[in-house]
């Protein structure tokens, strides 16, 4: 296969491939090799990891078995931490990982010592993935870990940067949105793992000057079926409203839900809320950071179109920052408010509080149904 490849003219780049398989094998439950120098490990997702896998794993020789825990897990659980650690696992007891890795009232029944490189790795492979990041990792001798699918650490760590590198526009067409009938749906590739992501410019906005932008997170519940837990759905349209009816502009809607962590762990994150957690005790409880999400791709799609200097809709200090390094002149950011219900009014409270998020409430009030 090789040759032939070779032979069409091809380049591919084996290390990115790998880390496509990986994760591929990751979303599928299986078990994957990570190469850490003459070390090699096997990998498998905490969420994954049932009798039948613990099975396999010691019919193959397991050894030197842990799980491996985020930091925000670990800080929930009683161990103060700034990075990732392991916990020993000297029997492959998959209701001892599920307890530990998932259950929002554990806590630890073991030292903590500090993660390797391949934890580390296995952690950000798990992000990729969009599962929870909680892994089990153990040795297993070279012939029984053939068949599996093989990547190596630093391949893993480098993929993010090398997807925004490869963003690509794949496809554009002219979408008449109610309210906005001049609009343009340009689709990227890359960015982002192995997501598309869209650019939605709304009438002709002037890009010799700065252009009305909003960087807009996926939100299934909210943009499609009008959640009253999130504001998410009101920003959308609103943001596409004004910029229609002002100079036009570009909203970036990017494959980014639950703060980048995936609507499955979006909502395991939602059934903590329903248990009395706020937004980012729920997310940390489930081994995640207070925002998972990068920008790095949204200001590389924007310089494609043709943007240099922008006026961002947002109430995220972090978006307005992440333009800014990315080398984006950010001449003016400006509110974003959908309406505050009682299911959502803790939530925004949260934003603001404990993510520096510009919300006012007096603002909100304002815009309450009556």
């Amino acid at each position: 296969m090789a040759s032939i490849v070779e032979g069409l003219g091809f380049a591919p780049d084996a290390g990115r491939l790998s880390v496509e398989r990986a994760i591929a094998e990751v979303r599928s439950a299986r078990a994957v090799v990570i190469a850490a120098g003459d070390a090699p490990v096997v990998m498998v997702a905490a969420e994954a990891f049932d009798a039948e896998m613990a099975g396999v794993l010691k019919g193959a020789g397991a050894a030197d078995a842990c799980l491996v825990l985020t930091a925000p897990r670990l800080n929930r659980m009683g161990s103060p931490r700034t990075q990732a650690g392991i916990v020993a696992l000297p029997h492959l007891d998959p209701e001892r990982v599920v307890q530990l890795a998932l259950k929002p009232d554990a806590r630890l029944d073991a030292p903590v010592a500090p993660a390797l490189p391949a934890h580390v790795a296995a952690i950000e492979l798990l992000s990729l993935a969009l599962v929870l990041p909680a892994a089990v990792v153990c040795s297993v001798p070279e012939g029984m870990a053939a068949g599996l699918a093989r990547v190596d650490v630093a391949d893993i760590i480098a993929f993010r940067a090398e997807e925004v590198a490869r963003l690509a526009i794949v496809g554009r067409a002219p979408v008449p949105l109610e309210g906005a009938p001049e609009t343009e749906f340009v689709v990227f590739r890359g960015g982002e793992g192995l997501r598309d992501q869209v650019a939605i410019i709304v009438g002709r906005p002037d890009l010799s000057r700065p252009v009305a932008v909003r960087l807009h997170s996926a939100c299934l519940t909210g943009d499609l079926f009008g959640s009253l837990k999130c504001d998410c759905g009101d920003q959308l349209r609103d943001t596409v409203r004004r910029m229609a009816q002002g100079e036009g502009g570009i909203l970036l809607y990017l494959d980014q839900e639950g703060r980048g962590n995936g609507i499955s762990n979006k909502m395991r994150a939602y059934a903590l809320q329903a248990q009395g957690y706020d937004t980012y005790d729920a997310d940390a409880a489930l081994g995640f950071d207070l925002d998972q999400r990068r920008f790095d791709f949204a200001a590389a799609m924007l310089r494609q179109l043709g943007v240099s200097a922008v006026r961002v809709f947002t109430n995220n200090p972090q978006k307005i920052e992440a333009l800014k390094a990315a080398g984006l002149e950010v001449v003016a950011d400006q509110r974003v408010l959908g309406r505050p219900t009682a299911e959502n009014v803790r939530y925004l409270a949260s934003k603001r509080d404990r993510a520096g998020h510009y919300i006012d409430f007096d603002a909100l009030a304002a815009r309450a149904p009556d």
